[in-house]
């Protein structure tokens, strides 16, 4: 990343330096890298820069206890989807090769977009 992305990143709200040289260079954190990293992940999934910043406000804002209940409410969820899964199971053996493609290929965008968000959310989130 260049020298004048962070410059602008640095106006824009979206990074603080942590503190100042004596002769006023700006230091960042560790934890700065992992702003910029999940900036510039945003930035590939076609955030624009103000959404990337309402973005990290939000995250910012949560507590620890909120963030509990959302991964909670999470893992709930995914036990549903397995047992929903698992009721599929003979339904999806008995469709044709064709049959299964289509539904895979129809499914397949959701689920990598599911399992994205939770990667982010677990590896890269505003506590990690």
């Amino acid at each position: 990343m260049s020298e004048r992305t962070i410059d602008y990143y640095t106006k824009l709200g979206l990074i603080r330096p942590e503190t100042r040289t004596q002769t006023n260079y700006r230091l960042y954190s560790s934890e700065t890298l992992l702003r910029l990293t999940r900036i510039n992940e945003m930035k590939r999934e076609k955030y624009s820069l103000e959404e990337i910043r309402e973005k990290l406000k939000q995250w910012e804002k949560l507590t620890g206890e909120e963030v509990t209940e959302k991964l909670s409410a999470l893992e709930i969820h995914m036990q549903q989807l397995e047992r929903e899964v698992k009721e599929l199971q003979p339904i999806i053996s008995k469709l044709s090769p064709n049959q299964a493609k289509r539904a895979f290929a129809e499914l397949m965008p959701q689920s990598l977009a599911c399992i994205e968000a939770l990667r982010i959310i677990l590896n890269q989130g505003p506590f990690s």
